[in-house]
């Protein structure tokens, strides 16, 4: 190794990076080399999503608790795009009727917005407020008037909308991008509250989020599923579960390493100081003439498309797509844990963060069974009874307990965000 990479590698991270190997190694060796790349795959969505909050957190001190949302617009977008024509549905007139319900949305959200102007033509601000909330509710329940036969008749005839039969990758890029679209009008309204508050607006609009998708059959199909989704790379059926998921690691493989060469080019570039700068000392940041709520809201979007692509690509793979799957112990608390240990601000903290408490998640309960058989072989039979009920809850256990010592011995993470001191 040459003295420029032994500067950039420090030795703190090349023994990270030596017990992650060979804890991977171990995997392989126990369960085999399909379930230790299925593994890898998850790892590196994983990861994807983790690398969002930890650029929201640790770049700009911003505490996203709604991750579960962004995550299941991604899987949302990626079913839609990559599944196959709902012949049952293009083939008859609902799709003139459904473009007619959101020509109506259309005006009304025009209306709306009408409203809230009306100041400009000299009415108070009091009365232009009432105005425009007793325009919102006869809007809203005209469209709901329009709207509600529409479903019922897709349901009825169509089961659902379908997709629009386009590759995968199309959706995942859709579907980061509509994440940080919502992103942006989230941000627009949350990122003004604190750091405590900020965290339960985004957890609010993560469940409704979820609500929604949960509950618009005619879009979604709810909690009936949606599946086999397409792959990008050949499917299982035709080269074997090994060599399908080995392909799509790669695919994942490629998109962490093109997300970490643009992270870290951003975070040493005069952007990523002046994002930090506004994180350290915001009042002083706006004193040197930045625009704080711009950047802040930057760094919220990026986060958000990074979490939505992490989504598209892990719904993709589990070939599956059900709202009610999404849960903010999976899909919010657990990405927490991977930047808490990782490091929050630190890319490559975030990547080894993100295996780490992956691998210690899914190995956690078949470890607990072992144990547990253990224990109670000796015993009756009752006592034997319901161990795998019992060992899926040492996932939880493991994971505040690594939260505790993490905070005890490693407060800023196993990698601190490295601060360059210039003179």
């Amino acid at each position: 190794m040459t003295t420029t990479m032994k500067s950039l590698i420090g030795k703190r991270e090349l023994i990270l990076f030596g017990l992650l190997l060979l804890a991977i190694v171990v995997v392989f060796g126990l369960f085999g080399s399909a379930y230790g790349t299925r593994m890898l795959v998850e790892i590196a969505c994983y990861a994807i999503i983790a690398l969002g909050l930890s650029i929201q957190w640790g770049y700009a001190g911003q505490f996203n608790a709604g991750v579960m949302g962004f995550v299941a617009l991604g899987g949302f977008f990626a079913m839609f795009f990559s599944m196959p024509i709902n012949d049952d549905f293009w083939g008859s007139d609902l799709p003139g009727q459904l473009g007619g319900v959101f020509l109506r949305i259309a005006i009304g959200l025009a209306l709306i917005y009408g409203a809230s102007k009306l100041n400009r033509f000299g009415l108070s601000p009091k009365l232009r407020t009432v105005v425009t909330v007793l325009v919102a509710i006869v809007v809203y329940f005209w469209i709901k008037s329009n709207m509600v036969p529409v479903t019922q008749a897709i349901e009825r005839d169509a089961d659902f909308i379908g997709g629009l039969g386009l590759p995968p990758w199309s959706g995942w890029i859709v579907g980061g991008m509509v994440a940080g679209f919502v992103g942006y009008f989230i941000g627009r309204i949350c990122l003004g509250l604190r750091s405590d508050y900020l965290a339960i607006a985004t957890l609010g609009c993560a469940e409704i989020i979820k609500a929604f998708l949960k509950n618009e059959d005619w879009l979604t199909r709810g909690i009936a599923t949606v599946s086999p989704l397409p792959w990008p790379v050949p499917q299982p059926i035709d080269v074997g579960f090994v060599a399908a998921r080995a392909m799509y690691f790669s695919v994942t493989a490629v998109m962490i390493m093109a997300i970490y060469f643009l992270l870290h080019r951003a975070y040493h570039a005069p952007w990523g100081r002046m994002i930090r700068a506004i994180r350290d000392n915001e009042i002083s940041a706006s004193a040197m003439g930045k625009d704080v709520n711009k950047r802040s809201l930057e760094i919220f979007v990026l986060g958000c498309f990074l979490m939505g692509l992490g989504g598209a690509t892990l719904g993709t793979f589990n070939g599956l797509f059900d709202p009610s799957g999404y849960v903010p112990l999976n899909h919010t608390f657990l990405v927490l844990v991977m930047v808490i240990l990782g490091g929050p601000g630190n890319n490559t903290g975030t990547i080894i963060g993100a295996a780490v408490v992956y691998i210690i998640w899914i190995m956690s309960e078949p470890l607990a069974l072992w144990i547990l058989q253990v224990v109670t072989s000796a015993g009756d039979a009752e006592a034997q009874a319901n161990l795998a009920s019992r060992a899926l809850q040492a996932r939880v256990f493991s994971i505040g307990l690594l939260i505790v010592l993490v905070l005890r011995y490693a407060p800023k993470g196993l990698l601190p965000e490295k601060i360059q001191q210039h003179n």
